[in-house]
């Protein structure tokens, strides 16, 4: 599934209603996805895959006035060692704040499958309707957290399952806690939209997110805006003793203040 053309995201606002019952019951769509979810968590640090981050500045006409773009790729380095390469190095012209390659980091620890079985006790999903993203027709599930606390964050949003083969393809929303929305220590994003491409005719892995905000500072308001992309998914050669290893595992979800970890 191709990502949208970045001037036409769509979102959904308001909760609809379902037209009629899907073909399969709620639950059982839910389980099924879920094991997916487990099957795409296991493999996906199989695989190398490039990863640009931008993150665009715009000024109060609308203009691009700043861009932080950074490009790095996860390879098998000759020591065996699963490593993420710099392709192309940290450039910067943001004027309304500064960023360093050490600060986008934390976008590492946005979980990429957050409704994985072991979670699923955590969460109210509800159906909602359905809807066809990029030829790909969809069930729609509002996902709500069942209890919030200071201790861990929840996805709370949006998720779109295809309804031929039951895997996620998109997902929506943002991570709260008992304090509301949880924040990076310097990016000011909260809320994520993903999409998903299938790799290997097999995997659905994230290929595309995107978010936006606006700084609210004392010359203005300043939109700015998120976009993430992978590309060039590729199984990780094997080493001479045996085949791919995972890389080290990194938090999965932003930090809050204070800080909280996030289900995933």
């Amino acid at each position: 599934m191709a990502p949208p053309p970045e001037h036409d995201v769509k979102r959904l606002g308001n909760t609809p209603e379902p037209a009629e019952p899907p073909s399969l019951p709620p639950e059982e769509i839910i389980k099924k996805f879920a094991a997916k979810e487990d099957e795409f968590v296991a493999v996906r640090p199989t695989y190398g895959a490039r990863k640009t981050i931008r993150i665009d500045e715009f000024d109060r006409t609308g203009k691009l006035s700043g861009q932080f773009l950074m490009v790095t790729e996860v390879i098998r380095a000759p020591d065996g060692r699963i490593i993420n390469k710099v392709i192309e190095h940290p450039q910067s012209t943001l004027h309304v704040f500064a960023l360093e390659s050490e600060d986008v980091k934390e976008l590492e620890r946005i979980p990429q499958f957050p409704l994985n079985s072991a979670q699923l006790a955590k969460y109210d999903l509800k159906y909602i309707g359905q809807e066809t993203i990029d030829e790909i027709d969809t069930y729609i599930f509002k996902v709500t957290p069942r209890a919030l606390d200071r201790a861990h964050a929840y996805l709370d949003g949006l998720v779109w399952v295809d309804i031929k083969y039951l895997e996620v393809v998109k997902t929506y929303g943002r991570w709260v806690n008992e304090l509301g929305d949880v924040k990076f220590a310097t990016l000011p994003f909260t809320t994520f939209e993903t999409y998903r491409e299938n790799v290997d005719g097999k995997y659905w892995f994230p290929n595309y997110e995107r978010a936006d905000e606006t700084l609210h500072l004392k010359d203005g308001d300043f939109p700015v805006r998120l976009v993430i992309k992978w590309s060039d998914f590729k199984p990780l050669p094997a080493t001479a003793s045996g085949p791919a290893s995972a890389p080290a595992a990194s938090p999965s979800a932003p930090e809050a203040t204070p800080p909280a970890k996030p289900q995933s």
